[in-house]
C-alpha cells in the first residue's frame, strides 16, 4: 500500500477509534518498564524484565 494511503488510513483510524490509555507493567524487582511477555511451556504467560533478568508470572 502506498505510504500516502497508509497515512490517510492512520489518520482516519485515529479519529474513528479512540486509543485506550496504555498501561505499563513494571518489574517488581527493579521497577524498570522494560518488560517482555513470554509464553511458558504449559501455555501460561510469564514476564521477564529485560533490564535485570527477573522473571515472574
Amino acid at each position: 500500500m502506498p505510504a500516502s494511503i497508509r497515512g490517510e488510513v492512520r489518520g482516519l483510524l485515529a479519529v474513528a477509534v479512540p486509543r485506550k490509555k496504555a498501561t505499563s507493567l513494571d518489574c517488581p524487582s527493579c521497577g524498570s518498564s522494560l518488560v517482555a511477555q513470554v509464553l511458558g511451556d504449559n501455555g501460561g504467560v510469564s514476564y521477564v524484565c529485560t533490564a535485570c533478568g527477573h522473571s515472574w508470572s
